[in-house]
């Protein structure tokens, strides 16, 4: 496959560019076109294999190599082994060698490893079985083995393996109904229609014998667009030609629902399938911490390139001196003089790079690489984040970017299945006032979760019950549900009874979930609706009795009008017009009826988040029921401008309406979801949902989870608006809105916005983003980019729907672009969502309901919304404060042991003498000093993990990357500096005043030490090793047995190895200047003291300033650990037992603490009422001035 090719297409149609001129021809089951039709051409397509896996067997050596050494310290120490293979240097190559194949093996196991968990998953998709039509049979194959123009049948509840052309199915209209959910988010039913000509072959046979050519555009992305037509050849004639659109496609990644099989004909397939071109191709993802140790590693590659300098300059310098250049004991031979001098100059040069080279700690990326693998498992074992429901915890696919969890500054989140439960429910309706609430009595037994319900014998009048009625059957007729009878179905709800007296079980399908809810809303409360049969809809009424309505005409819901209506004949020849819809497009329309208390409910459901229609009727005479038909009927014959005219006609039939009532439904939220949002908000992070669903159901989920408040000013940029006025003219009035009070919102203040700070949500569209993101004729795109940009930057919330998946990656890309380059984080649960999952610098998917894309491609998956949560506060915290430590404190380790390396090169002739013994050079970051920081990285807790999850506003404290900027950076450095100055300059005055012992040995006069390099060194060394690890014990802020045991094991480990390394004299050792000399140094008492001493001092500058800064100018970490170290609270960390979680205790206080639900609280007084056999109940009337109704709660997991 040509993937330079795909990846063009993509680009023209990311860039709005609609118009094809390359086409392909599908023969369809291969079969040639009659003699003399056309020329056979057979074309070259891809097979059906998906590909989401990075390495092949092949590749992944050279790749993985040259990824890898893309980053500075891999590719510097490269250049060092090199050099100490090329050249005679102080030390052996094995000293980079070994840590640098060390770092190369870890790695590229490690991403081998998770690569090859991305080929298995591919592998149970490519593999999985499909049936094709061969030869008048169904053969049975692997998907990967799919080619275009196969004939595939497709059963129900499958999926549907590539992109087909819908020919036929078992149902006798030639429809199928498909749920989208895992392509655009949507899991409502819809109704796809197969070919008018084909749509009657029923067999394998019949569908074997089709004779046709399909001509249609190459592969593109958009979902909702496609164009073709498909050549019937019959009887050797003219060929049919009939139009393709998009309602005959069958697109992959769907499921057939409801259908009991299908026949299409695959056209897209594979990588070319449009859910495939949604996906983005995989990247190496870098995250904040890694870029900024690359630029720390360049900070100090210029001070090891200046210190060796520094030191070639005065070693000639030095040498210039003719008594110094050539001493007694080191004549140099004719070769030597003879050799050039720049050469020479460039060889001492290169030799002092490789004894300072330690200060490049390599060693850092292994323990980096290491602290990040091991970490991740505290995440998997988090029983927290474990889901009973899926039997299942969180996924880590890739621990690169762990600390990246701690830096997210946007939060881009689908709605559908990752904020709702994707589960309508249908709470009351209200009529002329009254309530009713068919969760508290339904069919005269109570409910539970109804006990504390104040009930009150009342029963309305008759008018009442005339509207009542009249309500209750304008919903059950005013919809274009279906309703199939079947004993099992995975349908948008599971099946219900039909009626009491039916042992059948009936189950309502339709395109929009609200309307499923609000049908069988009706049915709890005595009014069932059966079926669409013949063009009547019948109905079910409390007595029992069968009503039939004849459906004369539908006036289609569409996002302008907002509102669809119906028109219907009764069995007494009476017409009615029901009409429902937004209160905002059904209020102006009304003539009579009881507005305001209607209203009044209206607006409190929507304080609570839930969606709210408003229903209305008229009646119709005969001779306007005619006048309406004609206005109809001409408007769906025009040729141009169809939905203008229709609008037009829809608009004056649905004037002068009488109101009847409203209704309430619930889209449930995800257990916490509100919760999880308002804690992201105070932790200053911006919410974004990007969702392909409509603009008033994704409101409606703002709301409800907290994301839009009460007082939040709605910015719509929308396409009904740019309709009205320009695109330039809305962004400027947008932008001129938001500037009106004191500037943009920073990121702190976004969190706890004051009362008297206007509160912006921008609203905007998929068709409207794509006019901002085109370029203009004057090619001024990025003015637009900008001003929308600035507009979004000063909202606390943004809603962006009817989203494409890549429309999702091209937000999250334009905000990754900004100026700020803010972290971004993109969460999602269908294939819809991959995109911008892999788009943005950290990606998690869903386990949920709409299949595993996301989750297999994204870099960390969890069952529920809820926890991101813990993930974000508490991990992602921890991660960025552990590796924050681990980098600046590995910087400074080296800092500290080779700078005093340097300042002995002044006292040794510039001789490239080293300081310390090799066994100490190689083992110093390998083993003395390595266990310490790791383990610390790992279970370091600064702060109670409660306490973060409390209390989301310490989150940014550590925003922006503060504990790695370059002011922290540099007071590490002169830290290691200082440290390193007392190292060495305290060991010297302790070797000051030497004198000639009389077997030949130097001794200081005050410290009875035998002097000598080694010595020298080693005190120095010994010094520099404890240090360092006293300091590592200083920060720790969490002690536990583990870290006691690694830090004064280390150490031990230090004393016993040296002891064993001079004590010994060993045979594969060429030399033996260390026998001795640290059991010597040891036998001296000053030594002691001025190990101590020098210690103390090392340490001190940094107590000090810890000490005065916490008092003077402590964080808010800091005021939260002394307050603990004075209440000392119970908590529990990582390393609480696992099964101490599981105890009745904590369960039952994590459900008292759980947040109530809208549909379990029914804390209101109700009218209880009686009709027929029926009981039911109705809340007392409203009055606008309720105030403590509407003061109730913040109510979590409503829609």
């Amino acid at each position: 496959m040509d993937c330079s090719y795909i990846r063009s297409l993509i680009n023209r149609y990311c860039a709005g560019e609609e118009n094809w001129v390359d086409s392909r021809t599908i023969y369809v089951g291969h079969r040639e076109p009659p003699p003399g039709a056309e020329a056979y051409i057979p074309q070259r397509y891809p097979d059906n294999r998906i590909v989401s896996s990075k390495y092949t067997f092949w590749n992944f050596v050279p790749k993985n190599l040259f990824e890898q050494f893309r980053r500075i310290a891999n590719f510097y120490f490269l250049i060092i082994f090199l050099v100490q293979l090329i050249i005679d240097t102080p030390t052996s190559p094995v000293t980079s060698g070994l840590p640098l194949f060390f770092v190369i093996t870890v790695t590229a196991i490690k991403q081998g490893y998770e690569d090859w968990l991305r080929h298995k998953a591919d592998n149970a998709v490519n593999r999985c079985p499909v049936h094709i039509i061969q030869h008048g049979k169904v053969v049975r194959k692997q998907s990967r083995k799919l080619r275009v123009g196969d004939i595939v049948l497709v059963k129900e509840d499958e999926t549907f393996p590539c992109d087909l052309i819908f020919l036929s199915s078992s149902r006798e209209d030639g429809t199928c109904f498909v749920t989208t959910a895992s392509l655009d988010g949507e899991s409502s039913h819809k109704t796809y229609f197969a070919v008018q000509d084909t749509k009657s072959f029923h067999t394998e046979e019949e569908v074997d014998r089709i004779n046709a050519t399909i001509e249609c555009e190459q592969p593109q992305p958009d979902l909702y667009k496609f164009v073709g037509r498909i050549n019937i050849y019959q009887n050797r004639d003219e060929p049919a030609a009939r139009p393709l659109g998009s309602e005959n496609l069958l697109l992959r990644g769907a499921t057939l629902k409801n259908t009991e099989y299908i026949f299409g004909v695959a056209i897209y397939t594979g990588m070319e399938t449009k859910m495939a071109l949604n996906y983005q191709s995989k990247s190496q993802k870098r995250s904040a911490v890694e870029k900024s140790m690359n630029a720390f590693l360049v900070v100090y590659l210029c001070i090891l390139i200046s210190k060796a300098l520094v030191n070639t300059v005065l070693k000639y310098v030095w040498q210039s001196n003719p008594n110094r250049d050539e001493p007694w004991y080191n004549q140099k031979t004719e070769s030597e003089r003879q050799r050039n001098t720049f050469l020479k100059a460039f060889t001492d040069f290169l030799a002092f790079m490789v004894l300072f080279n330690y200060i490049i700690p390599v060693s850092m990326y292994v323990t980096v690489e290491m602290q990040k693998f091991l970490g991740s498992y505290f995440i998997t074992w988090d029983e927290e984040m474990f889901d009973d429901e899926l039997g299942e915890g969180a996924l880590v696919n890739t621990s690169d970017l762990n600390e990246e969890l701690g830096q997210v500054e946007y939060v881009f989140t689908d709605k559908t299945g990752t904020l709702t439960e994707n589960n309508m429910q249908f709470i009351e309706c209200c009529i002329d006032g009254h309530v009713y609430v068919p969760h508290a009595i339904c069919n005269g037994q109570i409910m539970p979760g109804t006990t504390g319900i104040d009930m009150i014998d009342s029963s309305p009048v008759e008018e009442g019950m005339e509207s009542e009625e009249l309500f209750f059957r304008a919903l059950c007729l005013c919809h274009t549900v279906q309703v199939k009878e079947e004993e099992t179905i995975d349908g948008i709800k599971k099946g219900l009874q039909q009626c009491s007296k039916s042992s059948s079980s009936s189950v309502y399908i339709s395109s929009s979930p609200d309307e499923v809810a609000l049908v069988e809303g009706m049915k709890r409360l005595g009014f069932t609706y059966l079926r669409l049969k013949d063009s009547y809809m019948e109905i079910q009424n409390r007595e029992d009795s069968i009503e039939r309505f004849e459906l004369m005409e539908v006036l289609s819901f569409d996002s302008v009008r907002r509102r669809m209506s119906v028109i219907v004949r009764s069995h007494t020849g009476d017409y009615y017009l029901f009409c429902k819809g937004a209160d905002s497009s059904i209020f102006p329309r009304v003539i009579k009826g009881k507005v305001e208390q209607v209203r009044a409910r209206v607006e409190h459901n929507a304080v609570e988040g839930l969606r709210t229609l408003c229903v209305a009727y008229k009646m119709l005479k005969k001779d306007e029921y005619e006048s309406v038909c004609r206005q109809l009927n001409s408007a769906k014959l025009a040729l141009h401008d169809r939905e203008k005219k229709l609008a037009e006609a829809y608009d004056e039939i649905e004037q002068d309406l009488i109101l009847l009532g409203a209704t309430a439904v619930e889209d449930r939220l995800q257990e916490k979801a509100a919760d999880t949002i308002e804690s992201l908000h105070k932790a200053g992070m911006k919410v974004w949902v990007l969702t392909g669903d409509k603009m008033e159901t994704a409101a409606a989920t703002c709301y409800a989870s907290r994301l839009f408040h009460r007082n939040t000013q709605i910015l719509e940029l929308t396409t009904k608006r740019t309709e009205e006025q320009s695109l330039h003219d809305v962004l400027f009035e947008l932008s001129r809105t938001v500037h009106q009070h004191s500037g943009s919102l920073s990121r702190d203040s976004i969190s706890g916005l004051s009362q008297d700070m206007q509160d912006y949500g921008l609203i905007i569209d998929g068709a409207t983003l794509s006019s901002v993101m085109k370029p203009t004729e004057d090619g001024s795109s990025g003015n637009y980019k900008e001003i929308f940009l600035e507009i979004c930057r000063n909202c606390s919330a943004v809603l962006c729907c009817r989203m494409a998946p890549l429309q999702k990656a091209q937000i999250v890309k334009l905000i990754k672009a900004s100026k700020e380059h803010p972290i971004t984080l993109a969460i999602g649960d269908g294939a819809n969502d991959v995109s911008m999952i892999l788009e943005a610098h950290v990606g998690i998917g869903i386990m949920g309901k709409e299949g595993r894309q996301a989750a297999r491609n994204s870099d960390y998956a969890i069952p529920k919304f809820k926890h991101l949560k813990k993930m974000l506060l508490v991990h992602g915290h921890y991660y960025y404060i552990r590796i924050a430590e681990l980098v600046q404190y590995f910087f400074y380790k080296n800092v500290c042991f080779i700078f005093p390396q340097f300042l002995y090169q002044f006292f040794c002739g510039f001789s490239q003498q080293p300081l310390y013994d090799t066994a100490y050079l190689t083992l110093y970051n390998i083993s003395f000093t390595s266990l310490p920081i790791l383990l610390y990285s790992l279970i370091e807790q600064h702060v109670g993990m409660d306490i973060l999850k409390k209390d989301p506003y310490l989150y940014m404290d550590i925003s922006k990357n503060c504990l790695l900027r370059w002011r922290t950076f540099i007071y590490w450095t002169f830290l290691g500096v200082f440290d390193a100055l007392v190292f060495f300059f305290g060991a010297y005055f302790l070797f000051d005043n030497t004198t000639l012992t009389s077997n030949g040995q130097l001794m200081t006069a005050n410290t009875h030490l035998m002097f000598g390099n080694w010595t020298f060194g080693t005190l120095v060394f010994t010094v520099l090793v404890f240090t360092v690890t006293l300091k590592l014990a200083l920060d720790t802020h969490y002690w536990t047995w583990i870290n006691h045991f690694v830090i004064w094991g280390s150490l031990l480990f230090y004393v016993v190895f040296s002891l064993l390394w001079g004590g010994i004299i060993w045979p594969f050792l060429n030399y033996q200047r260390m026998y001795y000399v640290f059991m010597q140094m040891l036998s001296s008492g000053p030594a002691w003291l001025g190990i101590i001493l020098l210690i103390t001092v090392s340490l001190l500058p940094d107590v000090v300033k810890k000490v005065i800064c916490r008092q003077l100018w402590p964080t808010t970490a800091e005021k939260i650990q002394n307050a603990e170290k004075q209440l000392k609270p119970d908590g529990f960390s990582e390393f609480t037992p696992l099964s101490s979680l599981h105890s009745s205790n904590y369960r039952n206080s994590d459900r008292r603490n759980q947040p109530q639900r809208r549909s379990d609280q029914l804390s209101k007084k109700l009218m209880y009422t009686h009709w027929g056999n029926h009981d039911y109940c109705t809340f007392s009337s409203l009055s606008v001035s309720d105030s403590k109704s509407n003061s109730s709660s913040g109510l979590e997991t409503s829609v």
